[in-house]
């Protein structure tokens, strides 16, 4: 990933519906949601809601899969961790220490629901 493709994927998230739309994808991973549904979750016009998606899906953050008359779109888990990995590349100058609070906080949200309620 370079600065433009961060700046781009960067840019598709800073929509408030797009950054909704994105997050609620992620929380529905792995079996995604159709475009009708995500739209009905945000209370969104299915034809707005599908300009949005697109623009997720041109800047790596979102893909698709038809399944029968339906498309599903689904978080692209891997270009979000290509955009996060991008903006922490050089972090804290040497120190990797400072960056362990950052990781703390990411790594509940990979844990089973069991997990996280031991």
């Amino acid at each position: 990933m370079d600065a433009s493709d961060a700046i781009t994927a960067l840019a598709a998230l800073a929509q408030p519906t797009r950054l909704d739309a994105f997050r609620l994808l992620v929380k529905h991973e792995p079996d995604g949601l159709a475009a009708g549904e995500i739209a009905r979750l945000l209370e969104v016009p299915h034809n707005t809601m599908s300009t949005h998606l697109a623009q997720l899906q041109r800047a790596g953050l979102v893909t698709t899969e038809r399944q029968s008359r339906s498309i599903i779109y689904r978080a692209d888990l891997v270009g979000l961790r290509r955009v996060i990995s991008f903006m922490l590349k050089d972090c804290c100058a040497g120190h990797p220490d400072l960056c362990v609070p950052l990781i703390a906080d990411l790594r509940p949200c990979c844990l089973s629901r069991e997990e996280t309620h031991a």
